[in-house]
């Protein structure tokens, strides 16, 4: 599997590769794994009882409680102490974003709620190891507690990794997401500027022909294979109240993987194009566009098979890595100025209109091209146009 790397603000990467995990090793990561979620759930149950008692119970006192609880309790004390530490670490995060965003009155669908109770068989596992909990020898990961792992190394570490995560997704396969110093690697300038617009027809139009990127409508090639799967699962579906049967566990974990191979597609296409994009300009100018509304409309489908907002999250990524000038430019009435007088139309243009005709200066062209070159003005990139300035109302431009 080809490791996936994202920049965060803090300068580092994740790297992410598939693990081969015999059965030994599974079962130990297993057990692993139900002391922490016992840690994680006495968590939630001590915070309670101390909200309930008018009493703090921050990170420092729940680190006291895992000592004194490892020095009674043998079964948890046979695990390492590393990932049930990180553990408590993640659960104090976690319940102060909900505290803060509770704090901020913000509206319930944008809160983080706060920590729920893993079940055993619901919640997949998931362990931290901090630099002290794991080595590399030999091309394969060591874990605290003689847990041995095989990593497919599709790619080699730019750096040393100063921590890693061990987690199973929901097909069961195991992976091993390394988080290292995050490496600019430099690309020759080549003087180009780049304006990218997204859209539902096309993914993505640029100001220049050969960077477009067509809808590859990877959810479309694989409706047929999905609507089966739907079926099968609905013809296996348990009452309610009744464990689910071998057949109904079997097609839904047929119909994961097929979302999961889609899914990586869009992935492996997006990040094509975006180092494309990267190797060829040195700033791009990026519509800062949003998707989410798009799933209450009737292109809902389009929209997401277009994977907008994971190719707009693969340019920003593959930019601060090869170092290049990536600006994001509000999406207000970019599609209705004129990127070559700078006018604005004095209406909204229907979907169905495609050509932009500017009434002031009678210029004609393709509408997401317009708006592309829009985006160029709008970030300072492209000195033609009004003299140089941009359009009227053009809002101040955003840096990546």
């Amino acid at each position: 599997m080809t490791a996936l790397s994202g920049v965060n603000e803090a300068g580092h990467a994740r790297y992410t590769y598939r693990l081969r995990v015999l059965s030994s090793a599974r079962t130990a990561l297993l057990a692993e794994w139900d002391r922490c979620r016992w840690i994680w759930n006495e968590c939630i149950a001590r915070s309670k009882k101390a909200h309930q008692d008018g009493e703090k119970c921050g990170p420092a006192m729940m680190d006291k409680m895992l000592t004194e609880a490892r020095a009674v309790t043998p079964w948890l004390a046979e695990g390492s102490s590393v990932p049930q530490q990180q553990l408590i670490r993640d659960f104090g995060k976690a319940r102060a974003k909900a505290l803060k965003d509770f704090k901020d009155r913000l509206p319930m669908r944008q809160r983080a709620g706060m920590p729920r109770y893993k079940k055993k068989r619901e919640a997949d596992p998931t362990l931290n190891y901090t630099r002290r909990g794991f080595r590399l020898k030999d091309g394969r990961l060591h874990l605290a507690g003689n847990i041995v792992l095989t990593v497919v190394w599709s790619r080699e570490l730019p750096a040393e990794p100063s921590s890693v995560r061990v987690y199973r997704d929901n097909v069961g396969h195991w992976y091993a997401s390394f988080v290292v110093p995050a490496v600019v690697e430099q690309l020759p300038e080549t003087g180009a500027v780049l304006g990218v617009d997204w859209g539902v027809r096309e993914t993505a139009t640029t100001t220049s022909d050969a960077h477009d990127l067509p809808h590859a409508e990877h959810g479309k090639k694989s409706r047929e294979r999905l609507t089966r799967y739907d079926r099968m699962m609905a013809r296996r579906k348990p009452k309610k109240g009744q464990a689910a049967s071998k057949g109904y566990r079997e097609a839904k974990k047929l119909r994961v993987k097929a979302y999961q191979k889609i899914a990586r597609q869009r992935q492996d296409t997006a990040r094509k194009w975006a180092k494309k994009v990267v190797r060829d300009h040195d700033a791009i100018a990026v519509e800062d566009f949003r998707p989410k509304f798009l799933a209450r409309t009737t292109m809902a489908r389009k929209a997401a098979d277009g994977a907008i907002g994971a190719t707009k999250q693969a340019l920003i990524e593959m930019g601060r890595k090869h170092g290049r000038d990536v600006r994001l430019v509000h999406p207000a009435h970019t599609t209705m100025d004129c990127a070559s007088c700078g006018a604005r139309t004095k209406h909204a243009l229907p979907l169905s209109e495609r050509t932009y005709t500017c009434t002031a200066c009678g210029a004609v062209s393709p509408r997401d091209k317009n708006s592309a070159r829009v985006m160029l003005i709008r970030a300072g990139l492209n000195p033609a146009g009004a003299e140089g300035v941009r359009p009227p109302g053009a809002l101040l431009q955003e840096a990546a």
